[in-house]
């Protein structure tokens, strides 16, 4: 199995301000949102734009971890924040790769449980595969890969990057 490197660590870095941007450009007059990462590299990723946003804006960044079973969708979708947390308010959900849509449609449908100011969805990579009627509001990189293709995006201390394989 071969690695091809999609994304390396700088331009990373870049996706992830230029993502931060859209977000403060879309949400200027917002006082404060939420942004929920689904759980592991998701997280990491929106922990990253949310840094980058407090540094750009005076928004208000409260973030969320989202645990979803993406084996399992139905199975009950837990976060770290408590309902009365992100009532009314408004939501980025935020992944790292969009694949067929599951993930982001069983996360966007949790939170409608409850009211919601406005919604939006982010990932790194869109793969264009979505089995899903779901869409990401800002995206890094839009990507047309076989269905045999894998995407990883990985966040480690030292480096981070995205391969396909």
């Amino acid at each position: 199995m071969t690695k091809k490197i999609i994304l390396n660590k700088e331009q990373i870095s870049f996706k992830v301000k230029r993502i931060a941007y859209q977000i403060y450009e879309t949400f200027s007059e917002e006082e404060d949102i939420v942004i929920a990462g689904v759980a592991n590299s998701g997280f990491v990723f929106a922990t990253k734009i949310a840094k980058v946003l407090e540094e750009i804006s005076d928004i208000k960044v409260k973030l969320c971890e989202v645990k979803i079973d993406k084996v399992n969708p139905l199975n009950p979708i837990t976060t770290s924040l408590a309902e009365d947390e992100y009532r009314n308010k408004t939501i980025i959900l935020v992944d790292d790769v969009l694949n067929s849509g599951a993930t982001l449609i069983y996360g966007v449908k949790h939170f409608l449980n409850v009211p919601l100011k406005k919604m939006k969805t982010a990932v790194l990579i869109d793969r264009n595969h979505k089995t899903f009627p779901i869409k990401a509001d800002f995206k890094g990189l839009s990507l047309s890969t076989s269905l045999l293709e894998h995407i990883q995006v990985v966040f480690e201390e030292n480096d981070e990057y995205a391969y396909l394989s």
